[in-house]
């Protein structure tokens, strides 16, 4: 605007027309702050100055005195520019909101923290029983091979004893026991540091022997997923082996690349069908211990709640057991390589088989201890993320969090929150 003094400046490039006027601009009179004592109007002799002509009034004095404003008042902040949500409530491990991969890693690592007696204390027993037959039968097969190099006479018998049922037990013996173990082991390890986990978010601990009397009654529906699981992961490999056993039978020397291509081509498809699966039914343990679930049911469940956000499920579960098996590899690699020269040099005795054996078994515990409570809190914290996502469950959690933090503490009851009749979206 002018102010009876010329034209107005120009305003500068990229400035927006709620923007003061550039500071270069030549000014109406000189600026008072309010509450200053009263300047001498335009026109009046100061002192022995000379009479100056009386100049016209200013239209309108934006920097003057009076009731404006310097300048004009901002428009209020909109989201996506600079706008700052107040913080998501967090009375345990994790924020009341949905979730982020940062939040679901430091989540667990707080669940672990928060609970380590429980947490880590289950997570090494439960690999420590899945260790130890896998290394003694690893100790028994680089003492054999041992023996071999120390004596390469002996090499021809050597050969024999590992194709022998002796030999055959040392190799797969060990595997197939560890399997069994692990099967058993770490089933009930994933529905009690559920538990703890499903308490954990609202900020309250719980003991192993708590968990364990809350989750027993759920152990035959856990078996139930990992049952299932196993069927179904299994049933295309036993399939295709009675095939290419089939084929080989009746198969010609030239027909063996074929063969072997279709093996590859089988490899290749079966890792895919497996991390498709796995992922789908990532969340069916999570539902059983909860939700109170069937096996059935809570496959179903997971199936449901995988649905529409399958990729970032997949990525998150994939990058999880990538970096949980670096972490054990970095752990246990020590102590198995440890083992491993120690049986192999020092073959043929029985205390050397058994410091292999413990070696072994200890870089396994090792590295299974950090591997399983961490993928189990990935996998319940990505449950609790895609239950905010698709069913607003954060404000279940966040209206549950308020109630205990008037009252002062976690009730047991907060583990009932977690039935799907609490969601905000039925």
């Amino acid at each position: 605007m002018s102010d009876g003094h010329g034209p107005p400046p120009e305003t500068p490039s990229g400035w927006s027309a709620e923007q003061p006027p550039p500071y270069s601009a030549p000014q109406a009179s000189p600026w008072t702050a309010p509450g200053t004592p009263e300047q001498v109007p335009y026109g009046q002799p100061y002192g022995q100055q000379p009479q100056q002509p009386p100049l016209a009034p200013p239209q309108q004095a934006p920097y003057g005195p009076g009731p404006q404003t310097p300048y004009p008042p901002h428009p209020p902040q909109q989201p996506g520019y600079g706008y700052m949500p107040p913080p998501a409530l967090r009375p345990g491990i994790i924020p009341l909101r949905p979730l982020g991969l940062g939040d679901m890693l430091d989540g667990t690592i707080k669940l672990i923290r928060s609970n380590p007696k429980a947490v880590l204390g289950l997570s090494a027993v439960a690999a420590l029983l899945a260790s130890v037959p896998l290394a003694v039968g690893q100790a028994f097969l680089i003492d054999t091979m041992g023996s071999a190099l120390n004596d390469p006479e002996s090499f021809s018998s050597s050969s024999g004893d590992l194709t022998s049922l002796y030999g055959v037990a040392a190799q797969y013996g060990g595997s197939l026991v560890s399997y069994a173990v692990q099967f058993v082991v770490v089933t009930l390890l994933t529905g009690v540091l559920t538990r703890i986990l499903g308490r954990a978010v609202f900020g309250g601990n719980i003991t192993a022997a708590e968990a364990w009397r809350l989750v027993k009654a759920r152990i035959p529906a856990l078996f139930g997923v990992v049952g299932l699981m196993a069927v179904i992961m299994l049933v295309p490999v036993i399939v295709f082996v009675l095939l290419i056993v089939a084929l080989s039978l009746n198969a010609s020397s030239g027909d063996l690349g074929w063969l072997a291509g279709l093996t590859i081509l089988f490899v290749i498809g079966y890792i895919c069908y497996y991390l498709f699966f796995r992922t789908r039914f990532a969340f069916a343990s999570a539902a059983v211990v909860l939700e109170g679930r069937g096996p059935v049911d809570a496959m179903r469940r997971s199936w449901s709640l995988v649905s529409g956000d399958f990729w970032r499920v997949f990525g998150i579960l994939l990058l999880t057991s990538l970096l949980v098996g670096l972490v054990a590899g970095i752990l246990s690699v020590p102590f198995t390589l440890a083992g491993t020269l120690f049986g192999m040099f020092g073959a043929g005795s029985a205390a050397t088989t058994i410091v292999t054996a413990i070696l072994i078994a200890i870089g396994g515990t090792l590295g299974a201890m950090f591997t399983y409570p961490f993928e189990a809190g990935v996998a319940g914290l990505l449950y609790a993320d895609r239950r905010m996502r698709s069913e607003a469950f954060d404000l279940v959690l966040q209206t549950a969090a308020i109630e205990q933090q008037r009252q002062g503490w976690v009730h047991a009851s907060a583990d009932e929150l977690w039935h799907p009749s609490n969601s905000a979206r039925s």
